[in-house]
């Protein structure tokens, strides 16, 4: 029928979740909104810069999303720890500033040691953060909020580790200090006319790079190849990330700035913990693999536990974990580090 009286079966409203990937209940209820509705204003936005593959990595992102939230509350994993900041005054690289200071000292029991554990700093303060390969490499990543799931982050997988890491604490820093908005799209190159980007790269900048221990690199003006790939290995940063935040608080000047960006940390020495040190090289590709497609060994854990505890269905775990009536062993396998 065409007049819209004809009301699907239970099977057709699975089909259109599965293809929508949301919730079946968003199309039998009015109590929330389908996250193919939230995003709508989103691409209409940024049409110009998102392809279809990457509308339909963010509608993924975003189920991936809603089904962590669904998972840690069976699972009783919320935290219950909230996060929040007050902006003071106009000056915006200030707000970034202080956010990271306020951050640190809310969290300050989870900072044992440098580099931070940022994805699971985050997920402690009820984000929900995810990496995702993305067509358009210009995107680093974006942040919306969920009209079920909250704060989410997704991160551009198309960057290496060290360039994920930092996008993952400017998305947060948007998150954090964009709470008016309902979405936000952020882009490699941006102007200084673009205040948001910037208070969200100082919070970033500040998070991974702590004042205090920048103060207490020895020599600070007199910079080796040696020497500046020592210390962004230390912070888990770029050579330019680290060289900017010397710079920008005062403790170099350009001319040093411009000699210690020039170096590059080897490709071989940014290591994605979460690839592990037990999988085969086979194992390590299809893990890469599934990554890409955005799931994350926290999630899949989730899942897993879920699954064993009588929460979901097989079928449901499959679904969930993106490969319907796929085999589910073999992602356990590669995300405890067991594929041989």
């Amino acid at each position: 029928m065409q007049d819209g009286n004809h009301e699907p079966t239970g099977d057709e409203v699975l089909i259109l979740a599965d293809f929508f990937k949301c919730d079946y209940r968003f199309f039998i209820s009015n109590e929330k909104v389908a996250p193919f509705e939230e995003t709508e204003t989103l691409f209409r936005s940024h049409g110009d810069i998102l392809s279809r593959e990457d509308r339909w990595a963010i509608q993924t992102f975003l189920y991936l999303c809603e089904q962590e939230e669904f998972l840690q509350r069976e699972l009783h994993k919320k935290s219950g720890r909230v996060f929040s900041f007050t902006k003071r005054g106009n000056y915006f690289k200030r707000h970034g500033e202080d956010a990271a200071k306020s951050l640190q000292l809310f969290i300050l029991e989870e900072l044992p040691a440098i580099p931070l554990d940022i994805f699971l700093i985050f997920r402690r303060i009820g984000l929900h953060i995810f990496r995702r390969k993305l067509i358009n490499s210009e995107i680093s990543g974006l942040f919306i909020k969920h009209p079920y799931a909250g704060q989410c982050v997704l991160v551009n997988y198309n960057e290496d580790i060290y360039r994920q890491r930092f996008s993952a604490a400017h998305e947060a820093g948007h998150a954090i200090l964009d709470e008016e908005l309902d979405f936000f799209i952020s882009k490699t190159k941006y102007t200084s006319k673009d205040l948001s980007e910037i208070r969200a790269h100082t919070f970033a900048s500040h998070f991974l790079i702590p004042n205090d221990i920048l103060l207490k690199i020895p020599d600070v003006n007199s910079w080796t190849e040696e020497k500046a790939i020592q210390w962004a290995k230390y912070f888990k940063v770029s050579t330019a990330a680290l060289a900017q935040a010397l710079h920008d608080r005062g403790i170099i000047n350009k001319g040093t700035r411009q000699s210690i960006k020039q170096f590059r940390v080897p490709k071989s020495d940014k290591i994605d913990s979460e690839l592990g040190s037990n999988l085969s090289n086979v194992g390590k590709l299809r893990k890469k693999k599934l990554i890409e497609m955005g799931l994350s060994d926290y999630y899949v854990t989730l899942c897993f536990e879920a699954y064993d505890e009588g929460i979901i269905s097989g079928g449901k775990l499959a679904e969930i974990l993106l490969v319907p009536g796929g085999n589910t062993q073999e992602i356990h396998n590669l995300f405890t580090g067991s594929d041989t």
